[in-house]
């Protein structure tokens, strides 16, 4: 029987946070991650063309989701030798797959979940 403070835990179960899914999950999951290979799709951006189109995004955290994403193999970042120094960030091969994901997730929102908002944001945790 699961305890009143874990009823509407938003936390994923051990069991599924080192798992392919349980990591597709909290990447899916992570709204700046999201917004940067939205963003990234449209092609290169520097650094302060990701954070103008994000709105409210600190330049700490920008830094620490690019480099998740670097270190996932989703996004390259390709430092050109110029004076003053230009830094851009473009999708790999990986992080294009994973924006087909992201596009389908979409499609599936915009056609199903569009009135449902209401219901969702309603009563208890789901």
């Amino acid at each position: 029987m699961k305890k009143p403070d874990q009823e509407h835990s938003t936390e994923m179960p051990e069991a599924c946070a080192t798992t392919p899914m349980g990591r597709a999950i909290r990447l899916i999951g992570d709204a700046w991650i999201l917004l940067i290979i939205i963003n990234l799709l449209r092609g290169p951006k520097r650094f302060n063309e990701l954070q103008a189109f994000m709105g409210h995004i600190s330049s700490k955290t920008l830094t620490q989701r690019l480099r998740v994403l670097e270190e996932m193999g989703f996004v390259q970042r390709r430092a050109f030798l110029e004076i003053p120094p230009r830094v851009e960030y473009h999708l790999t091969e990986k992080g294009q797959e994973f924006g087909e994901v992201i596009a389908a997730i979409e499609q599936f929102a915009q056609k199903n979940l569009s009135g449902l908002v209401e219901a969702v944001t309603a009563g208890e945790p789901l």
